[in-house]
Parts: C-alpha cells; structure tokens; sequence
C-alpha cells in the first residue's frame, strides 16, 4: 500500500521514528503539506496521513487511488467523514493517546494560575528575593487547591483523568456528559452546565468541537462562574467565545484563564487574549509529550495494519 503523510512535523520533528509504518508499504513523510500542493503529493496514495491538513471532499473525489485515511490525532473534524464515506474510503483515528500528557497539561497551566510558579521564578532572577528584607516573599495569594470545586465539561477519558488527579488534591468532583446524571462511580456528581458553571473553583474543558459546543463558554456562562474561578481549555478553541472571555478577565470577572488552544492557530497578533489579565497561553502542546506521540505513531501504524488485514479499527464516522 502507497502510504503519504501530509504533516509530519508536528508528531514526529526528528525525535522519534516513522519505522512502524515505513514498515506497511511504501512511505512519504512530508513536514507540510500547503494546498496548493496536496493533490500532486498524494494522487497515487492509498493511505493518507493528516493531522491539520484538511482533506474537502472535493479532494476526496480528486483522489480516486485513496482507500485509508488514518488522522494523526483524535479529533477527525479536517477530514469530511461524509465525503469520505460515500466514496468508500475508511477513516480512523488514534483515541485516548494522549490522556496522561492533557492531564498534566491541566495542572501545569492550574498550578501556574494558583501558584504562579513562573512569574516567582522570574522575580527571583531579577533579583528581588536577594534585595528583600524577608526570607520569603508573594505576588498576589497563593490558592490551595484541595477543598475546592473542579467542574470538568466532557467526562470521557481524559475528562476522568483529570477527575483522577483533582482527586487526589482534595478536589470535588462535578462534570457533564451526554446521557448522565446522578454520581460518578469515582465519586462526584453529574450536573448539568449551569449548575457546573456556577459552583465549580476550576472549570476544566474536555468536550470535542461540534455545532452545539462551539461557542460553549461565553459571556452568559462567563457570568455565571464565581469571581475567584479558573477556566482551563486543552480541548479545541473554538469551545470558547475568546473576545467574551478576555473581557472577563479584563473585568476581573473570573481570577484567571489556562488555555492550551485558540480558535486560530498560530494565533492572530490581534487576539485579545494575548494582553488578557492573568491569562497563561501555551502553544497547544498538552497532547505532544514524547511518550505521547510514540503511541500516535504506533497506533496510526496499527490502523493501517488492521485496514490491510481486513478489519479496520478506531474507524469514525
């Protein structure tokens, strides 16, 4: 099987190897893959490989060779399933990979916001822990975490992963989840949005990119969180309305923001969230620990291994 892979780059920069799946056929790796370029790479493909690259499906139907469509990720919303389906071809993912590094990813930018690691760190280097008159010193208060409300919007895997870990801070459970109310086997309870918005310390999002998330945290949901709440978003972007929430932190409506993702990746210069108050941005990298991607690649080598052996896995759509 002739096996291209649009954009490399991101899962594989030179760390790891594509020998797993180099190992299935014959195999492209290109780090990128612009449009204009698309179709002359892949026309004689019989799997592809994208992770932000999108496949239309007027693509689709520029491919006639194409018979797999393995994305390097979990989230399938660059290809169109539809389309992809109508001609025949299979589309798979790669679930649950990830989930210890998001969860990690969740306490690193939580404990950045409570315990402003970083920004104490700089103030030392600069020379203001050597300058004081005391043995220690603080900007701002120092939040514990145990005891309070973390309120998780998606309860799947990673969702109870960070239930796992917020557990084991002394954190109360609340999340939502299509089709569930009452308690959590773990312990917590189900709620619904309002309520989870309005009682949670630290609302943590874990729900896929649909019509009906986007937009999900605005300024109606804003309002209803407490004055000293956290949101956290490793999930997708555009989850949240991003103009509504910097105007929230502005306000000092809510204590402070974690976001892994923007609605426009890279970001514009313009996102207001870049001069937010108390807003900590990484360059969504939640999902990229080593360990991570080495099981992207082997999964991805695994789906298309059970496509030629006739049983196709993690198939979507």
């Amino acid at each position: 099987m002739t096996i291209v892979v649009l954009d490399g780059f991101t899962s594989n920069p030179g760390d790891l190897s594509w020998a797993p799946i180099e190992a299935l056929g014959p195999c492209t790796v290109w780090d990128r893959t612009a449009a204009a370029d698309l179709l002359p790479r892949c026309g004689a493909a019989e799997v592809l490989l994208t992770n932000k690259t999108v496949l239309t499906a007027a693509t689709l139907a520029a491919l006639p060779n194409l018979r797999l469509i393995s994305v390097l990720a979990t989230g399938v919303n660059v290809v169109d399933v539809a389309a992809a389906t109508a001609r025949g071809i299979t589309v798979c993912n790669v679930p649950a990979y990830s989930t210890p590094g998001v969860a990690q990813a969740v306490f690193a930018l939580l404990l950045e916001l409570t315990n402003r690691t970083g920004h104490h760190d700089r103030q030392v280097h600069q020379g203001r822990w050597s300058a004081g008159p005391d043995f220690c010193f603080w900007d701002g208060s120092l939040v514990e975490l145990a005891g309070l409300t973390l309120g998780i919007v998606g309860y799947g895997a990673i969702g109870a992963a960070v239930a796992a870990v917020g557990r084991a801070f002394g954190m109360r459970i609340l999340a939502t989840r299509r089709s569930a109310s009452g308690p959590i086997a773990a312990g917590g309870d189900y709620v619904d949005l309002d309520r989870l918005f309005s009682e949670s310390d630290v609302v943590s999002l874990h729900c896929p990119l649909t019509p009906d998330t986007e937009g999900l945290v605005n300024a109606a949901r804003l309002a209803r969180m407490k004055p000293s709440a956290y949101l956290i978003n490793t999930s997708r972007g555009p989850l949240v309305r991003e103009a509504d929430l910097a105007d929230a932190l502005n306000a000092r409506r809510i204590a402070g923001a974690g976001l892994d993702v923007l609605a426009v990746e890279p970001p514009l210069p313009g996102n207001p969230l870049l001069t937010a108050a108390n807003c900590v941005i990484t360059p969504h990298i939640a999902w990229a620990t080593r360990a991570a991607r080495e099981r992207l690649i082997a999964i991805s080598a695994a789906n298309i291994a059970a496509f030629r052996a006739g049983s196709p896995q993690n198939v979507v759509g």
